[in-house]
């Protein structure tokens, strides 16, 4: 294969074939981003107020429940995602490593308390009225 000339050395060790895969993956989280976002913006819109009761047992409801747990999964693989991408690009020494499992830990933390915060408002709901 001729592994003594430097056309030898690179042969096979060409695209990995993911790129393409990680940017698809990075524009369907952003367009299940717009499309919660909308229903979370017009939903908070559409309530008769914005007091802690009404919000209690607004997000109470499992058609308001669910949606906002897709929208704390697509926002934080989306956040995950698009981080990971520049730690990659800009950050070449030892502690690449280090962000990579910092970013990686905080984000699986964030997201499961924010999936905890809601579960618990929705299932507590009744105990607050």
């Amino acid at each position: 294969m001729g592994n003594g000339t430097s056309i030898g050395r690179v042969r096979g060790l060409g695209s990995a074939h993911e790129g393409a895969d990680a940017w698809w993956h990075h524009k369907v989280s952003a367009g299940s981003n717009l499309i919660l976002v909308l229903w979370f913006l017009i939903s908070i819109a559409m309530l008769p107020a914005h007091d802690y009761a009404t919000l209690v047992g607004w997000i109470a409801q499992p058609i308001v429940a669910v949606p906002l747990i897709l929208l704390v999964v697509s926002t934080f693989y989306h956040f995950h995602h698009g981080l990971t991408v520049v730690i990659e690009d800009y950050q070449h020494d030892h502690t690449r490593f280090v962000l990579l499992i910092l970013l990686k830990y905080f984000t699986i933390a964030a997201g499961t308390f924010a999936i905890f915060s809601i579960l618990k408002l929705a299932f507590t709901a009744g105990a607050v009225a």
